[in-house]
């Protein structure tokens, strides 16, 4: 596949491989084939674009391995109706088990960074639960791995795409999600090449169905399908307290906001914080000029193996 110069600012070639019968993804693989790697993983309704900068910052030193989630920017869209052929099970076990199976096939089986945000924090540490020794770096963006914390209302926004008929047919049949996203999802007015970047891949019906089944995926109680996988990992999060963690937060992200970062620094109280009251849920946006280079210090001054 050739490179994709109409996204701004990804000058990036993406490689696609198929991840499941009939089902390819797309990911960025940036960077020297030797080179310590680091795995970003995005959320909903972003893509490997969201990690356009960091790639940018690293891969001359670092291999950066960016997956684009089934259904999400770049990768195959199937359905998930029963019969479709190809049929795709939009669930958190499906993610954990497609980032498996690309480290796998890219022979990524020794030490790894692992970076995340939004739902990647849920795909990540979830794939950490059986993997937990190849993550020797942690960078966590305004996400979560753990259950919505108790002081924390779910936000109406979210709801409406959960548990809402009428909020979900206005997220496919308008592309609500990632249209919204892309306007109050940072305190920086985005340019309109960068909000079409984010909005392209999700335009029209058949696009937007990930969109949508990420939010009704979206665990708060027992029963809940990605319940047990969520839960787990909050209990196994303070685990990683023994490992270098970068953590950078957009403070204004009504999601992802204090109740999610005082989780993280009370199971990870030795890493490195970086919180922005002028930032939001895209802190990569807000902040890049910034967190870039403050995340590459991080690395350069951790480096795989040092004890």
């Amino acid at each position: 596949m050739s490179a994709t110069p109409a996204f701004p600012d990804y000058p990036f070639t993406p490689r696609r491989i198929q991840i499941r019968p009939g089902v390819a993804l797309s990911y960025l693989d940036e960077g020297p084939r030797d080179g310590e790697v680091i795995v970003m993983l995005h959320g909903n309704p972003s893509w490997s674009f969201y990690w356009r900068h960091l790639v940018s910052g690293l891969s001359d030193r670092y291999r950066c391995i960016v997956p684009d989630h089934i259904g999400m920017g770049l990768s195959d869209k199937p359905d998930d109706a029963p019969g479709a052929s190809p049929h795709y099970d939009y669930t958190l076990q499906s993610r954990i088990d497609d980032l498996a199976a690309l480290l796998d096939a890219l022979g990524i089986t020794g030490p790894i960074t692992l970076a995340v945000h939004d739902w990647g924090g849920m795909v990540g540490f979830g794939w950490a639960l059986t993997h937990a020794t190849q993550v020797r770096r942690l960078v966590i963006l305004n996400t979560a791995a753990f259950p919505l914390p108790a002081a924390k209302p779910m936000p109406w926004q979210l709801s409406l795409g959960r548990d809402s008929r009428v909020g979900g047919f206005l997220i496919r049949a308008f592309n609500l999600f990632a249209r919204g996203a892309a306007w109050l999802g940072t305190e920086r007015r985005l340019t309109s090449a960068v909000r079409r970047a984010y909005i392209a891949p999700y335009a029209g019906w058949r696009n937007a169905i990930a969109t949508l089944r990420f939010m009704q995926d979206i665990p708060l109680h027992e029963g809940d399908r990605a319940w047990p996988l969520v839960a787990e990992a909050g209990r196994r999060l303070h685990t990683f307290a023994d490992r270098p963690a970068f953590i950078g937060w957009g403070l204004r992200d009504f999601v992802f906001d204090r109740h999610f970062l005082d989780a993280f620094t009370q199971a990870l109280p030795a890493a490195q914080v970086h919180a922005f009251e002028d930032a939001g849920h895209y802190v990569l946006e807000d902040q890049f000029e910034v967190l870039v280079p403050e995340i590459r210090a991080f690395l350069d001054a951790n480096p795989v193996g040092a004890t």
